[in-house]
């Protein structure tokens, strides 16, 4: 198994962090992984994405030019994403603030309502993590257990009384995505 994903959006969408733990949640299930963060100077409002690359097997770069998944935040990421996802890959996107929705026909669109789900919710913070379940509901390349400690691993331990709260929006990720019919 070999999994390679690039997780773009704005700066404080939860972007990086989402790939934090989700490379943890691989070295914590005993996998080969690779995170490489990207972004603008500008941080937060700016533009940021991460490549997360899941193996069983040694990774030989940590460059990749196309993805099993793209998981979309905003419309730039979109435009200059959605064409690198494999044929037969999977593109994931929450719609809010995307104008130009994806259309191609050779690879599994989702979307996912993470930015409503967590207005529901009156937490903000928990965008991130509904995304993510979305993924992982789609691709189980990771057990849950394994996500718990690989959101021990990656937030502080005084933020460690947010991890239900983190596992619950998880959890409503994994109940909301959508497969998406394009004509």
């Amino acid at each position: 198994m070999k999994e390679e994903i690039i997780i773009a959006g704005f700066g404080g969408q939860g972007v990086l962090s989402m790939g934090k733990i989700l490379a943890y949640s691989g070295i914590m299930q005993g996998q080969e992984v690779t995170w490489m963060p990207s972004y603008g100077p500008e941080m937060r409002g700016g533009t940021a994405n991460v490549t997360v690359i899941l193996s069983d097997d040694r990774i030989s770069s940590p460059i990749v030019h196309e993805y099993d998944t793209a998981i979309i935040l905003n419309q730039q990421s979109m435009d200059k994403f959605a064409e690198l996802v494999k044929p037969g890959g999977v593109l994931i996107y929450d719609p809010n603030g995307i104008v130009n929705h994806p259309t191609r026909k050779d690879i599994n669109i989702y979307r996912i309502e993470a930015a409503e789900e967590a207005a529901r919710m009156n937490n903000a913070k928990a965008f991130n993590m509904i995304v993510l379940g979305g993924f992982l509901s789609l691709k189980p390349i990771v057990k849950m257990e394994n996500v718990r400690k690989g959101l021990e691993k990656s937030l502080p331990a005084r933020h460690h009384h947010l991890i239900p709260m983190n596992e619950e929006a998880i959890q409503k990720g994994m109940e909301t995505v959508k497969a998406v019919n394009v004509l």
